[in-house]
């Protein structure tokens, strides 16, 4: 027999025109968010963006926040206690592994536009015709659409985080960072490109807390 919605937890609007939220935000109280770090990436923006959100935080309260090396080990934050919530960007390659984790569940998505991403270098280096540029490797494509003439990307080395980048720069491991404003700003690094933002839906997850209920009819093969 099919499942009909109501039988799933109620999902609405009304966190605001580029929220969808699950009861299960509500539920589960904001000790402290998780996210990728270190300083500087979208990633913290949109955890400073929910707490600012959330009852338990505010514009005017201190966001509590934890960065990590990576947003797997924030969901290990999270199914052990550290954190009560974890936002991970969806343009990320292994965001699926959170959505099909039965201990954690979904419990909002929003819209939230990144800040500035540009080319950034050390002030006084020399960046060859061929450069090596360092990159997270979500955002990869913005190198080809960012880096000036007469410049040719020579390799993108992938790194962590778009901090990890502006890092990378700075101590002259790559010759340039594709890197956001912040990270740039942090690291002292100038940007060579026009910059641009980036409109990205962003995940927030919470501990699972109810058992997984399977429905066969879901199961079949090509249903999701």
């Amino acid at each position: 027999m099919p499942t009909t919605t109501s039988e799933y937890p109620a999902v609405t609007t009304q966190a605001g025109p580029d929220w969808l939220t699950r009861d299960l935000l509500t539920r589960h109280p904001a000790r402290r968010i998780g996210t990728l770090g270190p300083k500087g990436t979208s990633s913290e923006e949109a955890a400073r963006y929910l707490w600012a959100r959330l009852p338990e935080g505010g514009p005017h309260r201190e966001p509590l926040i934890t960065l990590y090396d990576s947003y797997e080990a924030a969901g290990e934050a999270l199914r052990t206690g550290q954190v009560s919530h974890v936002v991970v960007a969806n343009a990320y390659s292994a965001v699926n592994e959170f959505y099909m984790d039965t201990r954690i569940s979904l419990a909002a998505a929003f819209i939230m536009e990144t800040p500035e991403y540009g080319i950034a270098k050390l002030p006084g280096s020399q960046v060859p015709a061929e450069p090596t540029v360092a990159s997270h490797p979500a955002p990869v494509p913005l190198v080809a659409q960012l880096l000036p003439a007469p410049y040719r990307p020579r390799q993108v080395d992938l790194v962590p985080s778009t901090s990890a980048a502006a890092m990378a720069a700075r101590e002259l491991r790559a010759d340039l960072a594709l890197t956001t404003a912040p990270a740039a700003g942090r690291h002292g690094l100038e940007f060579i490109s026009r910059t641009r933002t980036i409109v990205m839906v962003w995940s927030v997850f919470v501990p699972a807390d109810d058992a997984v209920v399977r429905h066969p009819e879901h199961e079949e093969a090509g249903t999701c």
